[in-house]
């Protein structure tokens, strides 16, 4: 693909392709000390930044919805492997055992027809903490809130999901909505009241149940958009999507959540997270995802991959292997 237009939609300055070819450098993060020398969860993140690409007839920007720092990520991920075991594999791949940074990346796909909006991150009740920058990003990738068209939902997630509302008024004025069907029967219903769901039904009710009305349910195989297809992948929710985008002979997956570390969760894809509800599910997902990501060499974008959260996937050993994407997809 040749001459990605400059202007509004640019991608990859020289600063950008720095982004792409080390994905987990973070220009304004910084960690903070106290007196006694302990870290401290940074006060800025690399959020509202932004990278494109082109896909046949589409442009698809990821946006950085912000970054969360966290410890012990044994305790997320490989939660029923041994903690040593869990420490060596982030220590073979140059990673810290004792933290770990958690990304969140939507993405905008111009189709010609639609500009479409795959999640709404954090929203109001992150910033905060660093997150729910979507907003800030989308403006400065040129696309206002005001331009979105439609905006679809792979899950739900807060962290896909909060970000719908601002101000208790719908975040973007002028979209349309996708929502998967089983996802918001199950989050929707009062028996999650007094269960572990209750938290989440609770943000579903006042963040997706008033858009409903704007909203087309969909299933497996369903038809988002002219190019762009939906396939189930349960386990991390009750009603977990993903989306194949296709455009003049070019594809590429958006994988959500199926996989939520680039190393933990891809090189070991049976260890149990933490956030997946149904963890059999969700590893049997991940190996029917990435397995076709893998075997039809496509590009794909997950949610929680380093920013800018492209890349591929190789088979490696019992998984995969995640290789960012460097220039393949504006050449």
């Amino acid at each position: 693909m040749h001459g990605f237009p400059l202007g509004r939609r640019t991608l990859f300055a020289a600063t950008a392709l720095g982004a792409l070819a080390a994905p987990m450098l973070m220009k304004r993060a910084a960690f903070a000390q106290d007196a006694a020398g302990t870290k401290e969860t940074p006060k800025a993140s690399p959020g509202g930044k932004s990278a494109s690409v082109k896909l046949g007839d589409f442009t698809v920007t990821v946006i950085s919805d912000g970054l969360r720092f966290a410890d012990k990520p044994g305790e997320t991920f490989g939660i029923d492997q041994p903690p040593e075991a869990v420490a060596a594999l982030l220590d073979r791949n140059f990673l810290p055992t004792d933290r770990f940074v958690n990304g969140f990346s939507p993405v905008v796909v111009e189709t010609g027809s639609d500009v479409v909006l795959f999640d709404t991150g954090n929203g109001e009740a992150g910033r905060a903490a660093g997150t729910g920058l979507l907003l800030e990003g989308l403006r400065a990738a040129g696309y206002p809130p005001e331009s979105i068209t439609l905006v679809v939902l792979t899950h739900m997630h807060g962290d896909h999901i909060n970000g719908l509302m601002e101000g208790g008024k719908p975040a973007f004025p002028n979209a349309r909505y996708v929502i998967g069907e089983t996802e918001l029967a199950f989050w929707k219903d009062p028996a999650r009241m007094g269960t572990p769901a209750e938290g989440g039904h609770k943000a579903v009710l006042k963040n997706v149940v008033p858009l409903v009305e704007k909203a087309t349910l969909i299933g497996d195989g369903a038809d988002v958009a002219s190019g762009i297809t939906a396939m189930a992948a349960f386990g991390h929710s009750p009603g977990h999507m993903v989306f194949r985008l296709s455009s003049q002979g070019k594809d590429l997956m958006l994988t959500a959540d199926t996989a939520n570390h680039y190393v933990l969760s891809l090189q070991q894809p049976d260890w149990q997270v933490k956030f997946d509800m149904d963890k059999e599910k969700a590893a049997a997902s991940r190996r029917k995802v990435f397995d076709m990501v893998a075997s039809e060499r496509l590009p794909f974008i997950g949610y929680h991959m380093p920013f800018p959260a492209i890349g591929y996937a190789e088979t490696l050993d019992a998984g995969y292997r995640f290789v960012p994407a460097s220039y393949q997809l504006y050449l």
